[in-house]
């Protein structure tokens, strides 16, 4: 049986108690205390009469109060026992004043602590919240900070559960912050509802939720979304949600989850693995991608246009002079890109333009178009693609999609051998499997696998190299980012210098983990690099600002539908002669296509020039292509000629 506690345990218990309610009930305790105090040295020298002659019991209270205030030495020709009781209240007041300072010194120490570690509650609204932390947040910033350039302010709240002071300080070294945007860092956990209201998200304009680089990152993604949805303070209009899903079978649940709200998932694997097998037959396209993807230069933008209702798709191709046509949103929501020449704008039916702003998608007011007939090249007649030769060399886990993606683009006849070293990690360990997989699947192109050790020069010549027609350099999963970059790096040397040798150009697309790496990356003359977290970052950013692009992605990277090609300018109009970008949009219109720019094979090494990329040009402005110049066009096959 438990001891009863004793009077001493109690008064401290009541003492530990009242130190632990907070920095105003202690405050208020002293300042009691004090007054008492005086109130009682105020009576123990009135009552035996030991005051100082002509001090009335006013004037003693306030003497002996202002004493506690400010202790300051005292007439010593007072009597001995009112000098007693001046410096008891000498004494009991810095017992006090010392209680109150350490109370005042922790309350502010703690709410340092606080500020801190960023727990204090967000009020912003119309912001946009980044829930989760990882390193493409360095690039969703930059590229909203470009966006928020036409704004007064931009606000952009982060939560995430880091330190607060890290989060700042590794913005500060990976990205110039703008003056216009306010970039505020918060601590917690979105997963958990009390967190998540630190950061306000009911009265956020748009929601990204970056998951961490984790095992199981879908895990995380869902959790927050319910958080989200679910939460018992959320607002009656539907959220704006953007993030990312690793797993494909994740993406019902998902749906089921964000009923109520906009929700746009993008499925990493299979969009990285689309930009691939596309950019793998096309030199120059992940840049074309890359350009339309962020926010410096130009974007995808809706506008309804009533002057155009009644007129057809194709006549709208040539209606402006700075913005690129490339399909229609019908006023039912529904997305259609390359629409039939032939389709009538309706009313609310919106023009999904290529621009350089929202307000520079303005009708050029021409009625004459300055097109060039005599430069203008008669359809050719489609040429049926030659089996081709690929080759993919390493492993990771969106390997197998790629395989299934190429399989939509190749004739048939084709091959594909696959070379990886599954003693790298073991998350290659099943590559054998996973390609004897896909081969069963596969109706165009015959794969094979080979064991090999990627970044050896022996192995890469002994592959005679230069007889496949497109090449694809994949990290290595299992490893770190630097060391998985490393290897890639050094099979890429090894591939240029082959070519260099034997003098023959090799088309190849590699994947890079750190964006900073493509620069290294750079002195191999690699026709493409797609940088997988970089892209999917630039996407997001922009789904963010605006959720209708979901459809017009989705059907750009979908081998089904209108794609974008690079194709021969001199299939299109002649060469050696200036034209106007208008005479190259009715050249490719007469095919079913929309011109929206193309490439300066002269400048494909040029950094400073965009590699030669030239999106949305001015129509009216005169070019001379050479035969070696690309058309960048949005179709639906892909014609050689």
């Amino acid at each position: 049986m438990a001891s009863k506690p004793t009077r001493r345990e109690k008064l401290q218990y009541w003492f530990d108690n009242l130190f632990s309610r907070g920095p105003l009930i202690v405050i208020a305790w002293l300042a009691l205390a004090t007054g008492l105090l005086v109130a009682v040295m105020t009576a123990v020298s009135v009552i035996p009469g030991i005051q100082p002659d002509g001090l009335d019991f006013k004037q003693l209270f306030w003497t002996i109060f202002y004493q506690s205030l400010t202790p300051n030495p005292y007439d010593p020709s007072a009597r001995w026992p009112f000098l007693v009781v001046m410096l008891v209240m000498t004494l009991g007041n810095l017992f006090l004043v010392s209680l109150l300072i350490g109370t005042l010194s922790n309350s502010i120490s703690a709410k340092v602590d606080d500020m801190r570690k960023g727990r204090s509650r967000v009020l912003e609204n119309n912001h946009t919240l980044i829930l989760g932390w990882s390193n493409q947040v360095f690039t969703i910033l930059s590229e909203l900070m470009v966006a928020f350039e036409n704004q007064k302010s931009g606000r952009i709240v982060i939560l995430a559960d880091n330190d607060k002071i890290e989060m700042e300080d590794e913005i500060r070294s990976r990205v110039k912050v703008s003056r216009n945007t306010q970039i505020i860092c918060r601590t917690g956990n979105p997963i958990d509802l009390a967190d998540l209201e630190i950061a306000n998200p009911h009265a956020a304009r748009s929601i990204i939720i970056l998951p961490p680089e984790t095992n199981d990152p879908d895990a995380f993604v869902i959790k927050t979304i319910l958080a989200l949805t679910n939460n018992p303070n959320r607002r009656r209009e539907a959220y704006h949600i953007v993030t990312q899903i690793r797993e494909p079978k994740n993406m019902d649940v998902v749906r089921m989850i964000s009923e109520r709200d906009q929700v746009k998932a993008v499925l990493i694997g299979d969009m990285v693995s689309r930009v691939i097998a596309q950019t793998s037959r096309q030199s120059g396209l992940s840049l074309v991608y890359t350009e339309l993807l962020n926010f410096q230069g130009d974007e995808i933008y809706f506008q309804e246009e009533p002057a155009l209702v009644g007129k057809t798709f194709g006549e709208a191709l040539l209606a402006y002079e700075k913005s690129a046509v490339v399909g229609l949103r019908f006023a039912d929501g529904h997305v259609n890109l390359l629409p039939a020449m032939d389709s009538r704008i309706s009313p609310g039916d919106k023009i999904i333009a290529i621009s350089e702003d929202d307000d520079t998608v303005k009708l050029s007011g021409l009625t004459q178009m300055p097109v060039d007939e005599s430069a203008i090249c008669s359809a050719s007649q489609p040429e049926i693609d030659s089996p081709a030769r690929s080759l993919i060399l390493g492993w990771n886990q969106i390997g197998s999609t790629i395989i299934q993606e190429l399989d939509a683009y190749v004739p048939n006849g084709s091959r594909l051998m696959v070379i990886a070293d599954p003693d790298v990690s073991r998350q290659v360990s099943r590559v054998e499997d996973a390609v004897a997989a896909c081969g069963l699947k596969t109706q165009n192109q015959r794969v094979s696998y080979q064991k090999g050790d990627t970044t050896s020069r022996d192995m890469l010549d002994q592959l005679k190299v230069m007889d496949f027609n497109h090449i694809i350099v994949l990290s290595y999963a299992g490893l770190g980012v630097q060391e998985a970059d490393a290897r890639t790096l050094v099979t890429l040397l090894h591939l240029r210098h082959i070519s260099d040798q034997d003098n023959l150009p090799i088309s190849i697309v590699s994947e890079m983990l750190d964006l900073r790496n493509r620069e290294l990356a750079e002195v191999a003359h690699v026709d493409d690099f797609i940088v997988s977290d970089h892209l999917i970052s630039l996407m997001l950013a922009q789904l963010s600002e605006n959720e209708e692009l979901f459809d017009v992605f989705t059907d750009i990277f979908d081998p089904i539908g209108a794609e974008i090609y690079l194709k021969p300018m001199s299939a299109y109009v002649e060469t050696d002669r200036p034209v106007t970008f208008y005479t190259v949009v009715e050249a490719a219109r007469r095919r079913g296509e929309s011109a929206i720019g193309y490439r300066l094979v002269r400048f494909s090494e040029d950094r400073e020039q965009l590699y030669g990329i030239h999106t949305n040009p001015p129509k009216s402005a005169l070019v001379t292509f050479s035969p070696d110049d690309k058309i960048i066009v949005v179709a639906e096959q892909r014609i050689i000629i």
